[in-house]
């Protein structure tokens, strides 16, 4: 039966969520019931394909990620897949009628990755559009479900979200980014000499971007509200430890939350939730 073969396809998303994200996993295991098995679906692609251009060394990783971009084209085309993943991700893409273009932005950011690229400001917004702040308007497709002129309001703050948590992540990164994988998105910033009042300036920048997403945040249906604003909170509580942290810190080991931490920061969101004091 197909029907077993499509359960099988969005458990192995879920799995792959779980494997990756704690704080994910929680945000999404919060969501209405209904909407969970597609943003699991989103989350499983995503991180396929950021995979192969993070993870696999020693591997052909533009063929790799070739073979998905042909492999995404066909099951979209033929409305099936054998890849599990692949086969969650095309039937939430038909179901929640997801722009292709979202995912076209996407995998172009991620043939970024397999380039020694020289960031100046234009390039690192285009490949934050297509990192980070698509994967929030996919979401927000689904969260949305169907309503566009909700999908069109709520835009702008899904867009800053998602680029708050991609450059959270690139300050969480820095050292295996810059000193593993040779890469540095920050424009126009010389690593050498990579101190405090610059990682200042890019904070600054990411506190004001979580300040436009929490407006957003707020009008969200109620079927992902509180899901949104758990992962919200989550990279919240990770964005105030990095800032605690000097740039040399930063530099020299990877910022993680631990887990009795994320409970902290799980109960306490819920409290201010169900006080309306977000």
């Amino acid at each position: 039966m197909k029907q077993l073969f499509d359960e099988l396809s969005y458990s192995v998303s879920k799995i792959t969520t779980q494997k990756y994200s704690t704080s994910f996993s929680l945000g999404i295991l919060v969501l209405k019931p209904s909407i969970r098995s597609a943003v699991y679906a989103i989350y499983g692609y995503v991180r396929l394909a950021d995979e192969i251009v993070d993870s696999f060394h020693g591997y052909d990783k533009e063929k790799l990620l070739n073979r998905l971009k042909v492999e995404t084209q066909n099951a979209l085309e033929e409305k099936i897949s054998l890849n599990p993943i692949l086969q969650s991700f095309q039937e939430t893409v038909h179901k929640y009628q997801i722009d292709k273009k979202l995912i076209e932005q996407f995998l172009h950011s991620m043939e970024m990755d397999l380039q020694k690229i020289d960031y100046n400001s234009e390039l690192y917004n285009e490949y934050i559009h297509g990192s980070a702040e698509v994967v929030g308007l996919m979401c927000l497709q689904v969260f949305t479900e169907g309503n566009k002129e909700k999908y069109e309001e709520l835009k702008p703050y899904a867009m800053k979200l998602g680029s708050a948590f991609q450059k959270i992540n690139f300050l969480r990164d820095l050292n295996d980014d810059y000193l593993i994988l040779g890469r540095t998105y920050f424009p126009n910033i010389d690593m050498d000499v990579f101190d405090n009042s610059v990682k200042d300036k890019i904070e600054q920048e990411i506190e004001q971007e979580f300040k436009e997403a929490l407006i957003g945040i707020k009008k969200l249906p109620a079927s992902s509200l509180f899901g949104v604003y758990l992962a919200y909170n989550y990279y919240l509580s990770l964005f105030k430890k990095i800032k605690r942290k000097s740039s040399k810190e930063i530099l020299n080991s990877r910022i993680r939350v631990p887990d009795f931490q994320k409970g902290y920061v799980a109960l306490s969101s819920y409290v201010r939730f169900k006080m309306n004091c977000l």
